[in-house]
């Protein structure tokens, strides 16, 4: 089960990412986290980016509704989004 919070009008979660991969993808949860998949290098915030434009696509909001908002060097990162409901972010963990 994801962790989840809501402050500010904004969902809170962590994301586990592995960078390099074959392809961008979503692959469940592990220990409260999404586990995503990029394969953007970590140089350069290629992967934070990499990060936002995958999360917003799948949870159909703008780029801007999505933020890095803890571990931005690390593979556990926490995330902050605007205009989504608990509900949505997890389904991305069930697909």
């Amino acid at each position: 089960m994801l962790d989840l919070s809501e402050k500010h009008g904004e969902l809170i979660f962590s994301v586990r990412v592995t960078p390099h991969s074959r392809r961008d993808a979503i692959e469940g949860e592990r220990d409260g986290a999404l586990l995503v998949r990029l394969t953007a290098p970590p140089v350069e915030c290629q992967a934070n980016d990499a990060l936002v434009r995958l999360l917003a696509a799948r949870l159909h909001v703008p780029k801007s509704a999505v933020r890095i908002v803890g571990g931005e060097r690390g593979r556990l990162k926490r995330i902050a989004v605007r205009g989504v409901r608990a509900v949505d972010v997890q389904v991305l963990a069930e697909k």
